[in-house]
């Protein structure tokens, strides 16, 4: 089994925004198996269904971004899974809009979301999937970025990030994770 975690805030106040590519990427995967993410569980909402022979949980913590591992951890410990069979899909101001890393583990690098799935896990060994969303104009709060919605030049490559990363994640079912990152990572 795995948990599919992506992250945001909930809301109409926050939907289409740069904070939320880990939502757009768990509704394209939703409709992409057709699995309805529609429960409300763990300060969450969440689907279950079968892909590739493999039971596969879909989350969206709702509990605003800074305190996703309260949606995470409970997660994990009722369906008595480890972070090895979880993986987390999020924005990253490090990577220009459009790209998408893969990565095996690592540090919450300045984002709050993973900050507190970290602190909850007590560990960073989990996979993880990072969406770019570029940097803030110099004049521009961070917050005030992440919480915009993106400028209309971007949301063509936006888009195509969240199908590369719903990619990544069916790809992952079928083979395994290295694999994906050497696929996914290596797209231009």
């Amino acid at each position: 089994m795995k948990l599919i975690v992506g992250l945001g805030n909930p809301g109409r106040k926050y939907a289409g925004t740069r904070h939320n590519v880990g939502f757009f990427v768990i509704d394209q995967l939703s409709d992409r198996w057709g699995i309805p993410v529609t429960k409300k569980k763990w300060h969450a909402f969440c689907g279950e269904g079968r892909v590739h022979g493999e039971k596969v949980v879909l989350l969206m913590p709702q509990t605003y971004m800074n305190l996703s591992g309260e949606a995470v951890r409970p997660a994990l410990d009722f369906y008595g899974l480890t972070a090895e069979d979880l993986v987390v899909v999020y924005d990253d101001l490090d990577l220009p809009p459009g790209k998408i890393r893969l990565r095996l583990k690592g540090s919450a690098g300045g984002h709050n979301g993973m900050r507190s799935i970290v602190q909850h896990l007590g560990t960073d060994q989990f996979k993880r999937i990072r969406i770019g969303i570029g940097r803030p104009a110099p004049f521009m709060a961070t917050a005030d970025y992440v919480l915009s919605t993106f400028a209309k030049e971007e949301q063509d490559v936006v888009a195509t990030a969240v199908e590369d990363a719903a990619a990544a994640v069916d790809f992952w079912l079928q083979a395994n994770f290295l694999q994906a990152m050497n696929k996914f990572n290596a797209k231009k």
